[in-house]
């Protein structure tokens, strides 16, 4: 698997009203950053946001403004009334990546039939590749396993490498 150019820096943004207010902790963040560093970003730990619009572009917004290659957010992905992550990253996106975002829905499609109703996103807010995935640690871990082989070749087409010899195809 490519590992993601040298000083590659991912965040992690868990949206979850409850693990904001520390009614339980975040256990999917805490997941995504492990996996993260093991694909080689330097990730910090996970920033926990409420289920608000603006609170979870902000932190995205921030991210990116601040040089981070990529954000992956948790949570919110859903149909309830409060899950509004993927609105919140769509109002920031200059480029969406629906084959990303497919094929992160359909990573969990034959363990978890629900998972198609997964409303996230996939896109990029400058030069930052942005990510939703569900709040589920199933999830989490299933996107993981979709965003390892990509990422890196991803992160490096953002910082303008054109040269593609591992990528196997177009892009």
């Amino acid at each position: 698997m490519p590992s993601p150019p040298a000083g590659a820096r991912a965040l992690v943004v868990t949206v979850s009203d409850r693990a904001h207010r520390g009614i339980y902790p975040d256990r999917s963040g805490p997941l995504l950053v492990e996996a993260l560093a093991g694909l080689g970003f330097d990730v910090p730990a996970p920033v926990v946001v409420p289920d608000e619009r603006g609170e979870i572009a902000a932190a995205i917004r921030t991210a990116a403004a601040g040089g981070v290659d990529l954000v992956v957010t948790t949570g919110g992905t859903g149909l309830g009334p409060r899950d509004v992550t993927p609105e919140a990253t769509r109002d920031l996106l200059d480029r969406e990546l629906p084959g990303l975002a497919e094929a992160l829905r359909a990573a969990g499609r034959d363990k978890v039939p629900t998972a198609v109703l997964s409303r996230g996103l996939a896109g990029t807010v400058g030069a930052t590749l942005v990510v939703n995935l569900p709040g589920s640690t199933g999830g989490v871990r299933d996107g993981a396993r979709v965003l390892g082989p990509v990422a890196a070749h991803a992160i490096a087409q953002l910082r303008g490498d054109t040269d593609h010899p591992a990528a196997g195809g177009g892009g």
